[in-house]
């Protein structure tokens, strides 16, 4: 469970490129049919969704191509850790904005730290590919 694997890889690049195209749709969305529709304030909030969901798209295509090939347990996790953030950072604003669901709002800071935590792990395997 620890290491990365050829699963993995693939489900790190298909991830991020589909993660990528959510963002890049949900950018429009939030840009065009949000408009007037809600505060400005809460579109500023959708707009942080989508930017933040397309930098661990490229993170999770990144991965997965590190991770191609090779067993490593820091890219796995790096990896899951950017996927886990996403779907609790990105997901959770998203619902957040178009539900009226203020209680997502504590969720949000857990996809902060499995993002962060993610940086991390990379940072690691970083570490280790040059010591």
């Amino acid at each position: 469970m620890g290491n990365a694997s050829g699963s993995d890889a693939r489900l790190f690049l298909v991830a991020g490129a589909l993660s990528a195209a959510l963002a890049v749709a949900a950018g429009a969305f939030g840009a065009h049919a949000l408009d007037g529709v809600v505060p400005p304030g809460r579109i500023a909030t959708f707009e942080t969704a989508a930017r933040y969901e397309m930098y661990h798209a490229l993170a999770l295509l990144l991965v997965g191509r590190m991770a191609a090939g090779r067993a490593d347990r820091w890219l796995a996790w790096a990896g899951r850790l950017f996927l886990v953030g996403t779907v609790l950072f990105s997901g959770s604003l998203y619902l957040l904005v178009l539900t009226e669901t203020p209680w997502l709002g504590a969720i949000t800071p857990l996809g902060g730290v499995a993002f962060i935590a993610g940086w991390l792990a990379l940072a690691f395997w970083a570490a280790k590919k040059t010591t």
